[in-house]
């Protein structure tokens, strides 16, 4: 059984700085994707265009059926050398590329959920009202709809947010220079091993940005409250 050394348990704190700049640039960019793309989602299946509600739905499902993981090396693999080959973008560009666009596309389709459950929650007088007054359909979106449904939905937008951030991680696996990636190859490779300390480390990490972030969340919830 390994000893427990404090020495690594130190020592890696500087490995998990480095990461923790990129796994929050990541947090970030996936979550403007994931909440823009979400309430295009929604907002598109709440209109009932037919066959593209319908396709929408399959892909919404089938994005929500699979694992992050498989969505990641699919997107890295398979269509990187076909939108990317020969544009001259570099190979950490187009792993931010697929990285958020992985991260975003999967939890956009969570979040489109959440939008449509706001959007419906939205009492059906004021779409009536709306259509009585005559008023054109871009405006009871962006002046009536939205602005009420919304801020309902804020609480668990901030959730898919902090569960993002738990799961950027796996970009590891296309070579992201996350925490995971400093703490289990350039530390390791520093001091022959990451060992159990680093590992320690990086949980608590994440425990300390992740939990703080929960609490912001719940606080939010007794302020707006959620559908």
């Amino acid at each position: 059984m390994e000893i427990w050394r404090w020495d690594r348990f130190f020592e890696v704190w500087p490995y998990i700085g480095e990461g923790l700049v990129t796994t929050i640039t990541y947090t970030l960019l996936g979550s403007v994707v994931a909440y823009v793309l979400g309430l295009i989602f929604a907002v598109v299946r709440q209109l009932r265009i037919p066959v593209v509600d319908q396709i929408l739905w399959g892909f919404i499902e089938f994005v929500r059926s699979t694992p992050l993981l498989v969505q990641v090396f699919f997107l890295f693999h398979v269509l990187r050398p076909e939108l990317l080959s020969g544009t001259g973008v570099d190979l950490s560009t187009q792993r931010l590329i697929v990285g958020t666009a992985a991260v975003g596309i999967h939890y956009a389709c969570y979040t489109s959920e959440v939008y449509r459950a706001g959007i419906e929650a939205v009492p059906r007088g004021q779409w009536e009202a709306a259509t009585a007054l005559s008023i054109p359909g871009m405006r009871v979106w962006t002046g009536i709809i939205l602005p009420q449904a919304v801020p309902r939905v804020l609480p668990a937008l901030g959730n898919y947010t902090i569960a993002m951030f738990k799961e950027v991680p796996l970009l590891f696996t296309i070579g992201v220079l996350d925490i995971v990636f400093y703490v289990k190859t350039v530390f390791a490779s520093d001091v022959g091993g990451a060992g159990p300390e680093a590992w320690f480390a990086a949980g608590l990490t994440f425990l300390a940005l992740s939990y703080p972030c929960s609490l912001l969340v719940r606080r939010l919830e007794r302020r707006v409250g959620t559908v």
